[in-house]
């Protein structure tokens, strides 16, 4: 998905009320009725931008509002997003990096969905472990 079609969905979300990284994503997701789930590589970086271009703030409980500037953006266009798929070693170790925040998120915001995934986590930050220790 190109960042054109996602920032004013994310404008349109935070305009209504504050919300973290996990909780926009999935909220894009119903709003296209299971559709699309928008990757935390589209969804982190993003908010970075906003946030250093002064159209969002990142509250002390991690949620993310809009500023003035944010909200003269406009809300939500008509169209379907698409996403599109890490395609580099470098743009996969970045979005891996974003899983990393999506999940930080998700912990504060709904820790009983993380816990059901907890083994799984773990099992993949071991293979990493390992891979380091091995190379």
């Amino acid at each position: 998905m190109r960042r054109g079609w996602l920032r004013p969905w994310v404008i349109s979300m935070i305009g209504r009320s504050p919300k973290n990284g996990a909780e926009i994503i999935d909220e894009i997701e119903k709003m296209s009725w299971g559709g699309w789930r928008p990757s935390p590589g589209s969804i982190y970086p993003l908010l970075k931008d906003m946030v250093d271009e002064g159209a969002i703030r990142q509250r002390e409980d991690g949620r993310y509002e809009l500023t003035d500037k944010g909200k003269d953006e406009g809300t939500f266009p008509f169209g379907f997003p698409f996403s599109q798929r890490p395609n580099s070693v470098d743009s996969m170790v970045s979005e891996m990096k974003d899983f990393v925040s999506y999940f930080e998120d998700l912990a504060k915001s709904n820790a009983s969905k993380i816990a059901e995934y907890r083994d799984k986590l773990k099992d993949v930050a071991e293979r990493l472990t390992r891979l380091f220790e091995e190379n």
